[in-house]
């Protein structure tokens, strides 16, 4: 996760209440999107951006995960995602975001 979103995710989370976030993904690899998945959760694993140290512990899913898919529009997600989830392990994504989520979220 670049620095400019870790900045974004952090002002959100300081206005709106980590409780009322929930970060959204899409890399399109297991391992890109457990570490975007920690850095929002435990804090920047590189030591490199404003998340650092910073353990916010929110709610992160992949929107290939089941239950974010179920809530989006078939037509919208058709559209915009399913060329991309046929090459993707979604397998492998759904268990590093689970495993992410299962030792540091906090809501």
């Amino acid at each position: 996760m670049d620095l400019e979103n870790q900045k974004r995710v952090k002002e959100f989370t300081e206005e709106y209440g980590p409780e009322n976030i929930v970060v959204l993904l899409g890399a399109a690899e297991g391992e890109a999107s457990g570490l975007a998945a920690e850095t929002v959760t435990a804090g920047d694993p590189t030591f490199a951006g404003p998340l650092t140290g910073v353990s916010l512990g929110l709610k992160v899913y992949h929107i290939c995960e089941p239950e974010i898919k179920e809530l989006i529009d078939e037509a919208v997600y058709d559209e915009q995602v399913s060329m991309m989830e046929m090459v993707l392990d979604v397998d492998d994504i759904v268990s590093e975001m689970t495993a992410i989520r299962d030792e540091f979220c906090k809501y």
